[in-house]
């Protein structure tokens, strides 16, 4: 096996020869062998192992391993103890969650600290075929179905092609020592079930399994890789960006073949779970929306809008020596002029007397009602916009500028009646704005 992994390393992982990083270590059979492996190839690397405290005295004596082998080896140790069970439970998440979160951020702040360009982890060929059949039995997609990548930015996992026979014979033939985790013996997590069980059975239909099933992984990668490259021409047919987010036309959504698998490729990396309520949106009423913690996909009338979700703006007070403020996507000035002249949307002027600073800049909320500019009487801002076939992101963006209570300027779309200038007006202030 020594000669066949050099080779892979030299082939696939070159850059794992110029470069210590950090090689994640359990004390398991798996990651021993990888860090013999390592050792006997010349790498220079660094052991990273996490307790996670589940398992008494088991778990400190897992941590008292990895240390001596590392120090057999001659190579740079770092140990951290994790209050897993209590972090499960602040965070809601289940024991393997908070253990998967805990370890790969505590990973990523040694690389960063350290300087390790990259993290090796020991997964095999197994593995990636338990999380296949994990995934499948989740209904994932394709994706999903592809397994465990080689490589995904700074993680590196060079035993993937090696079979866990293949590691087995490589520790006896070479009298390693390792750890066996108690807890895997247990059937209560799916992974160890179809790893006892259904994984076997496989095998013992079907001798060749995991050399066919690497077979058909791979060529679901490649067909991943096309469906990628089809996905990305799509996008530039049906998505225009903005600085409110992204916009995707629905009539040509519907005008393309597959329009559901389509907008799951355009959207899979944006963490929605709700496809159904999704795909429903290109028939739904204008403002109706489908939210994940980060994202919203709302449903306007000839578009799906994607964006981020924003933190609560609270209002800004604009007093008489200011002269500029920048806001959330948009900058207002104002400046003394002499008299009236004509303006645009983005301009507006006003009798300075009739005004009271500091005046208030906020967004608008259900029940607001100003009187426009050439209108008589007054109107709620709710049917103003729908006059002016605002988008739900339109009006969660728009600012309003206010004289106390008054409303007296919609911005970049209309001013108050009552705050008009008229023949009598003496003091001139304008008010400019410009959108990012």
């Amino acid at each position: 096996m020594i000669k066949t992994f050099k080779l892979h390393i030299e082939s696939h992982f070159k850059k794992l020869l110029n470069a210590r990083f950090l090689l994640a270590v359990s004390g398991g059979l798996d990651s021993v062998v990888l860090a013999h492996l390592f050792s006997e190839c010349k790498i220079d690397f660094e052991i990273a192992h996490c307790n996670f405290n589940l398992r008494g005295k088991e778990s400190d004596a897992d941590a008292v391993f990895v240390e001596k082998l590392a120090e057999k080896l001659h190579v740079k140790f770092h140990l951290q103890n994790f209050d897993t069970e209590a972090y499960a439970q602040d965070q809601k998440v289940s024991i393997q969650m908070a253990a998967r979160e805990l370890r790969y951020h505590w990973f990523e702040e040694l690389c960063q600290l350290h300087h390790l360009p990259f993290l090796a982890t020991a997964h095999h060929a197994k593995d990636d075929l338990e999380t296949f059949l994990i995934n499948l039995s989740r209904g994932s997609g394709l994706n999903g179905l592809t397994g465990i990548t080689a490589e995904n930015d700074r993680l590196v996992r060079p035993l993937l092609p090696f079979s866990r026979e293949e590691i087995l014979t490589y520790a006896e033939a070479n009298t390693l020592a390792w750890r066996e985790d108690s807890s895997n013996a247990s059937d209560k997590y799916l992974r160890n079930h179809l790893r006892h069980h259904a994984i076997p059975a496989l095998e013992e239909a079907a001798p060749q399994f995991l050399t066919q099933f690497q077979k058909s992984q791979q060529h679901l990668k490649e067909t991943a890789l096309l469906l990628e490259d089809y996905t990305a021409l799509l996008f530039s047919q049906i998505v225009t960006q903005s600085f409110k987010g992204y916009q995707f036309n629905i009539q040509k959504l519907k005008e393309t073949p597959n329009t559901k698998a389509v907008l799951y490729q355009l959207l899979k990396d944006f963490e929605f779970t709700a496809w159904d309520d999704i795909y429903d949106l290109l028939d739904a009423q204008p403002g109706k929306y489908v939210a994940t913690t980060k994202h919203r996909l709302i449903k306007d009338r000839d578009f799906l809008l994607l964006t981020e979700h924003q933190a609560k703006t609270e209002e800004v007070l604009w007093y008489v020596d200011i002269e500029k403020i920048d806001l959330n996507g948009l900058t207002l000035m104002k400046e003394n002029v002499e008299q009236l002249t004509d303006l645009t949307k983005t301009e507006a002027i006003f009798d300075a007397e009739q005004l009271k600073f500091p005046l208030k800049l906020r967004k608008w909320e259900e029940g607001d009602w100003f009187y426009p500019f050439g209108l008589k009487g007054k109107k709620k801002l709710s049917k103003f916009f729908k006059d002016l076939k605002f988008s739900t992101l339109d009006k969660e963006s728009v600012w309003l500028l206010c004289n106390d209570q008054d409303i007296i300027w919609v911005v970049g779309a209309r001013t108050d009646d009552r705050y008009k200038v008229t023949p009598n007006t003496s003091q001139f202030l304008k008010f400019t704005a410009h959108y990012d």
